[in-house]
């Protein structure tokens, strides 16, 4: 990771997060059935209570991830993303920690989130769990599936 890299507010019409989302996308259908998908497309991260971010390093957009607010005390991680090209430089921790720091920002009291149960997301869960996120029950919308893992952290007040 270069010092040019950066988290920035993303644009939804750039082609570059375009792409992202896409490659997110497929990566989901690949490896969970389509009823387990709940990665958001554009139209899914383009509404009022979704905050979304992309990271760059220099002019190469190498990632991204989204705040989606689920009432006053309580946020999802959604469409974390790091750049098949780019893996293994730090930057989904830069990008989870970014909404960490936004989440307490905004008082958050919880962050949760769902990620496949599949070896393919062993990474992501590895990652959250490093970070304090503990198991737990559907939250949300969610239902109860094999190919979910529910994951949530409880954060302190006062500290990112």
């Amino acid at each position: 990771m270069t010092t040019t890299t950066s988290i920035q507010p993303g644009d939804l019409a750039d082609e570059r997060v375009t792409r992202l989302l896409t490659d997110h996308l497929t990566d989901m259908f690949a490896t969970s059935p389509a009823e387990s998908v709940h990665a958001l497309d554009v139209s899914g991260l383009s509404v009022p209570e979704v905050a979304f971010w992309t990271i760059a390093d220099g002019d190469e957009l190498v990632g991204c991830v989204a705040l989606k607010e689920l009432d006053a005390e309580h946020g999802e991680l959604k469409s974390m993303r790091t750049d098949a090209a780019a893996r293994g430089r730090g930057l989904g921790a830069r990008l989870l920690e970014h909404v960490l720091a936004e989440s307490a920002r905004r008082g958050y009291r919880r962050v949760s989130l769902e990620t496949g149960s599949q070896e393919f997301f062993r990474p992501a869960r590895t990652l959250y769990a490093k970070y304090g996120f503990r198991e737990c029950g559907p939250f949300g919308d969610y239902r109860l599936d094999p190919n979910s893992v529910f994951m949530t952290l409880e954060l302190e007040p006062g500290r990112p």
